[in-house]
C-alpha cells in the first residue's frame, strides 16, 4: 500500500518512521510545506520507501494532487487543517486518518461529511491519538464485550520521568493547547445526563506502577465522541494525570485570569496579555528538552456481562525511546494513526464513511499491533465491587 503523509512535525517522522518498517506498506511520502525541513526528516529516517514532497495543504488543488497518489492519508497537520484534508480526501476517493481537533469543534465538522464519504467509497476516522485515540479504541473495544454498558472511566497523562519544580511537568505537545484544556470546561455523564464541570476540578489521587502518588482531575475535549457513541451511559468521565499539587498550582494562575484568552491589561500605556506573557515565561521551564517522558492510560469499561457486574480495565505505561530519541508521547501517537492507517490500507477496516474510532477500529488486532511497536496494552476484567483507582 502507498501511504502519504502530511506534516513532517514530531508525529509525521515517527508514523513515517514505523510505516517504512512494515512489510505492507510500499511508499511514503512525507509532505509539508517546507520542502527542505521534509528532506531532513526523510534523510533522518533512512529509508528507501520513504521520500519527501512539498505541498502546500491551504491550497486545495495542490493538496488533491498529492492526496490522490496514494491509499491513504495520514494527516498529522495542525487540528485547524482537518476539516480541508477531510474533504480534500472525499473529493479524490482516498482514505484518510487525522489526529483529531475537539477546539472548535472541527472533528465533529469532518463526522458531518459520513455520507459523502460513503458515496465516494472512503473511510475517514478522525481522532487517533492518544486522548482521544487508543481511549477510544479501548472504550469501543470494552464495551463490545459487555451485555449492558453503563459506566466509561478514562485516565491519561503524559508526565515527566523525574518531575522538577514548580509545575513539575514538561509539555509534548504546544503550551497554548495545555492552557485550552485547563480553561475549557470538561464535558462529561453522570446519572445519565450530559453536564459541564470545570477542568481543573474533582482531584483524585491515582497510583500505578513505579507511578505514584498521583492526581487526576478532569480537563476538556478528553470524552470526544464517547457520549455520541454510547449516549445510554451513566457515566462518562476523562481526567488528566499530573503529579500531586499540580491542579492547584495552575488552578491559581488561571483564577488570576493569566491564562484568559482575550484578557488584556494596560502596562506603562502599552495593552498586553498576561496570556501570552505566561507563555513566554513558562515554556523554557516545561520544556522537556532531553528529559525522559511517560504516558500513563487507564481506561475503565463497566457494565454487565452474563448477569454479572464486570469492568474491562484497560491499562498502559509508555516510556521514552532513547535508541531512537522519541518522546513517549510520540511512540503512542504516531503508532496509533499508523497502525490504524494500515488497518485501512490492507482491507482490516473496511466499512465506508467517516467514523469515530470506538465505533470501527478492531481493539484486539490493535492492541496487538501496539504490541509488536513496543507500546504494551494490559486488559484485565475485574469484579465491579473489587475495583480501586490503584
Amino acid at each position: 500500500m502507498k501511504i502519504g503523509v502530511l506534516g513532517s512535525g514530531l508525529m509525521g517522522k515517527e508514523a513515517a518512521r514505523d510505516l517504512a518498517k512494515s512489510d505492507g506498506v510500499t511508499r511514503v511520502v512525507l509532505a509539508d510545506i517546507d520542502l527542505s525541513r521534509a528532506e531532513v526528516v526523510c534523510q533522518q529516517l533512512n529509508s528507501e520507501k520513504v521520500s519527501p514532497a512539498r505541498v502546500d495543504a491551504s491550497k486545495q488543488e495542490e493538496l488533491a494532487a498529492f492526496m490522490r497518489q496514494f491509499d491513504v492519508i495520514i494527516n498529522a497537520l495542525f487540528y485547524s487543517f482537518n476539516e480541508i484534508v477531510a474533504k480534500t480526501a472525499i473529493e479524490v476517493g482516498v482514505n484518510s486518518v487525522d489526529l483529531g481537533g475537539h477546539i472548535g469543534h472541527v472533528t465533529d465538522k469532518v463526522l458531518t461529511m459520513d455520507d459523502d464519504a460513503k458515496v465516494a467509497g472512503v473511510t475517514l476516522i478522525p481522532d487517533l491519538g492518544v486522548a482521544p485515540g487508543m481511549i477510544n479504541i479501548l472504550s469501543g473495544y470494552g464495551a463490545s464485550k459487555l451485555d449492558k454498558l453503563e459506566s466509561i472511566k478514562l485516565y491519561v497523562g503524559g508526565i515527566p520521568v523525574k518531575p522538577e519544580p514548580p509545575l513539575e511537568y514538561n509539555h509534548v505537545f504546544s503550551m497554548e493547547g495545555v492552557f485550552d484544556h485547563y480553561t475549557d470546561p470538561a464535558l462529561i455523564m453522570r446519572n445519565g445526563m450530559k453536564q459541564e464541570v470545570p477542568s481543573l476540578s474533582e482531584v483524585e489521587r491515582i497510583h500505578f506502577e513505579k507511578f505514584g502518588p498521583l492526581e487526576a482531575f478532569h480537563t476538556s475535549g478528553g470524552t470526544s465522541t464517547l457520549s455520541r457513541s454510547f449516549p445510554s451511559l451513566e457515566t462518562l468521565e476523562y481526567k488528566t494525570i499530573r503529579y500531586p499539587g499540580h491542579a492547584d498550582k495552575f488552578k491559581l494562575l488561571v483564577d488570576l485570569n493569566l491564562t484568559k484568552k482575550g484578557h488584556e491589561v494596560e502596562v506603562n500605556g502599552h495593552k498586553v496579555s498576561p496570556r501570552e506573557v505566561l507563555l513566554k515565561v513558562l515554556d523554557p521551564i516545561v520544556d522537556l528538552k532531553d528529559k525522559d517522558d511517560a504516558v500513563l492510560l487507564r481506561v475503565l469499561v463497566e457494565g454487565e456481562k452474563d448477569g454479572e457486574h464486570t469492568i474491562f480495565k484497560y491499562e498502559m505505561i509508555t516510556t521514552k525511546d532513547r535508541k531512537n530519541n522519541v518522546t513517549a508521547m510520540a511512540r503512542a501517537t504516531a503508532n496509533s494513526i499508523s497502525v490504524v492507517a494500515q488497518m485501512i490500507g490492507s482491507g482490516t477496516i473496511n466499512k465506508k464513511g467517516v467514523y469515530p474510532p470506538e465505533q470501527i477500529v478492531p481493539g484486539k488486532k490493535y492492541i496487538e499491533e501496539m504490541a509488536k511497536r513496543g507500546v504494551h496494552i494490559n486488559e484485565t476484567s475485574i469484579a465491579a465491587g473489587a475495583h480501586s483507582n490503584k
